[in-house]
């Protein structure tokens, strides 16, 4: 583990990074080169967010998202969303996840968060057990709306 480097993605890693992403879902629908360039530069724009990776001899190998929220409550304290977290199918159970979640944490903390959120849609009981491993406490319920995508026939 220890030849694994977490570092900020670049744009020069996005066509790696997508590959490793069919790693979180094989049925998502890739992004377009330019709209993940689009969409990293908007990203950059929140102060203290990233996408992290983490790179094992020049192999995208483990990701994930830190958004930094701003926030009026807890004396105008942001506070973090961690997202698209994912190990490659291949180097799973080395620990690498845990890694790279320990470095957004680290970050979030640095950026002044009281908090940090995630959720995850899975429910394997290995997948749990992998956040709970790494601090984090199923203490909240979750929701979402999500918007129907727009079927085109023709």
């Amino acid at each position: 583990m220890s030849d694994l480097v977490i570092r900020p993605v670049d744009r020069a890693d996005l066509p790696r990074l997508l590959d490793l992403y069919v790693h979180l879902d094989a049925d998502d629908v890739r992004a377009a080169p330019e709209d993940a360039v689009a969409a990293l530069d908007r990203l950059a724009r929140y102060e203290g967010s990233v996408v992290l990776v983490g790179v094992l001899d020049d192999a995208l190998v483990t990701t994930c998202t830190l958004v930094v929220i701003p926030n009026l409550t807890r004396g105008a304290k942001p506070y973090a969303l961690i997202e698209n977290v994912v190990t490659h199918a291949d180097h799973r159970g080395a620990g690498f996840g845990r890694v790279v979640l320990n470095a957004a944490i680290d970050r979030a903390w640095e950026a002044g968060c009281y908090k940090v959120m995630l959720m995850t849609g899975s429910t394997k009981p290995a997948t749990l057990a992998f956040y709970q491993a790494a601090g984090f406490e199923q203490t909240k319920t979750g929701f979402q709306v999500r918007r129907v995508a727009i079927r085109c026939d023709g």
